[in-house]
C-alpha cells in the first residue's frame, strides 16, 4: 500500500524499451553466430546483460483504493454455474465481443495494435532487437521487429494464449497429462459402439526428415485432402458415440 492505494510491480524484470534503436531499413543482421549492428558491427547487447543493467520495473500499475473479490466455494452449485458460464462465452478473439461501432474506437484499435506491435512479449520476442537488445533463442531465422505470439496481432490486442488457463496447483497434471485424459475419455468412448482405434507404439516408430525429391512421398494437395478426410472420419465417429450415449444434444448446445 503506497498513498492508500495498491500498487502492482512486475515481478518480471524487463530491460528499458521506451525508445527504439532501430527501425525501417536499418535493422540489425545476423552474423552467423549472433545479431550486430549494421553499421559497427557490434554485438547487440545479451539477455542476461541486459537484465543485470535494469534498475527498476518495466511496468507499475496502480489499481483503486479497494478491491472488491468475491470467493466462489469449489464443488457448490454456483461455482459449477459461473464456470459453465466462462467456458461459454470466454473467446479467443477479443473482436468477436469487442466490436469497433465508431471511427474512434476503430482508431484506438489501430493505435493499440500499433503500440503492441512494438512492445516485446517474452524473452525471446523478437521485437527486443529493435531495442538493441538480442532475446533468447535467436538464430538466423529470427526476424527483428516480427514476433509470431498472439500479444501482437490485433484480433487479441495483448491477451495472449488460453483464456481459462491450466493450473497444476488445482489438478495436479499438467497440459500432457490433460490431453491424454482427454484421448482417453475419446478412445473409450468410440469402443463402447464397438470402434477399436490402434493404439500406436511411439518405440517402434523411427521418424525421419522427408528429402526433397523423395518419390515415396504423395502430393501435398493428397496429403492435406487425406488429412481433411481423416478428420471428418473422426467426428462422424465422435457424433455417433455421441449419439449413442445421448449425449449430442448438450454437446451442440454448449458448442
Amino acid at each position: 500500500m503506497i498513498d492508500g492505494r495498491i500498487r502492482r510491480v512486475d515481478d518480471r524484470l524487463r530491460p528499458a524499451h521506451d525508445l527504439s534503436v532501430y527501425g525501417g531499413d536499418r535493422l540489425p543482421v545476423w552474423d552467423g553466430k549472433q545479431f550486430v549492428d549494421p553499421d559497427t558491427r557490434v554485438p547487440l547487447t545479451v539477455w542476461a546483460d541486459a537484465l543485470e543493467a535494469v534498475e527498476e520495473p518495466a511496468h507499475v500499475s496502480t489499481f483503486g483504493r479497494q478491491v472488491h473479490s468475491k470467493g466462489i466455494l469449489g464443488g457448490s452449485e454456483e461455482s459449477g454455474r459461473h464456470i459453465g458460464y466462462l467456458t461459454k462465452y470466454l473467446t479467443k478473439s477479443l473482436g468477436e465481443i469487442v466490436e469497433a461501432d465508431s471511427d474512434r474506437q476503430r482508431r484506438h484499435h489501430d493505435r493499440l495494435h500499433a503500440e503492441l506491435s512494438l512492445t516485446p512479449c517474452s524473452p525471446r520476442c523478437a521485437v527486443w532487437l529493435l531495442y538493441g537488445v538480442q532475446p533468447l533463442g535467436t538464430s538466423s531465422k529470427t526476424s527483428p521487429g516480427h514476433c509470431k505470439a498472439r500479444a501482437h496481432r490485433r484480433t487479441t490486442l495483448g491477451l495472449p494464449g488460453r483464456r481459462v488457463l491450466v493450473s497444476r496447483k488445482w489438478s495436479g497434471k499438467t497440459l500432457a497429462d490433460h490431453r491424454a485424459d482427454r484421448r482417453a475419455f475419446v478412445l473409450q468412448a468410440l469402443a463402447d459402439i464397438g470402434i477399436e482405434k490402434t493404439v500406436e507404439e511411439p518405440r517402434r516408430l523411427v521418424w525421419h526428415k522427408v528429402q526433397p525429391g523423395d518419390p515415396n512421398v504423395p502430393p501435398r494437395a493428397h496429403l492435406l485432402m487425406h488429412a481433411i478426410a481423416e478428420r471428418i472420419r473422426w467426428r462422424a465417429e465422435y457424433d455417433k458415440a455421441l449419439l449413442a450415449a445421448g449425449e449430442v444434444s448438450a454437446t451442440r448446445s454448449a458448442a
